[in-house]
């Protein structure tokens, strides 16, 4: 056990170096004691949940004729809330960046270029 618990954390320092992770994760892991040994695994499960949900909501209001990016925008909103509440820095930034898209009414989600 105590092999993989080094392991886990090598995983989890490893994911930090890489931007994965932030330092909320490791505030989440510390909410958890011996009343709520599967605290964490709570949390990350409603949030992979509710990621689906948002995700599926987004990729349906995509695929409209008239997409209303206001709607879009406020799924990418939840979605960075989310991520950033559990820690996931990776996809916090990503949802930045989309809601940036919508903003500009961009639906390719490519970055203009000025030229």
């Amino acid at each position: 056990m105590d092999h993989l618990q080094r392991k886990l954390r090598d995983l989890e320092s490893t994911m930090i170096q890489q931007g994965i992770l932030d330092d909320q994760f490791s505030q989440l892991q510390k909410l958890q004691d011996d009343s709520s040994p599967d605290f964490v695994y709570e949390v990350i499960t409603l949030f992979f949940a509710d990621s689906d949900k948002l995700l599926n909501n987004m990729s349906h209001a995509l695929g409209q004729k008239d997409v209303n990016f206001k709607q879009i925008d406020a799924y990418a909103h939840q979605q960075k809330g989310s991520s950033a509440s559990v820690g996931a820095a990776k996809v916090t930034n990503i949802c930045a960046a989309f809601r940036s898209f919508c903003e500009a009414k961009n639906l390719e989600g490519k970055l203009c270029n000025p030229h």
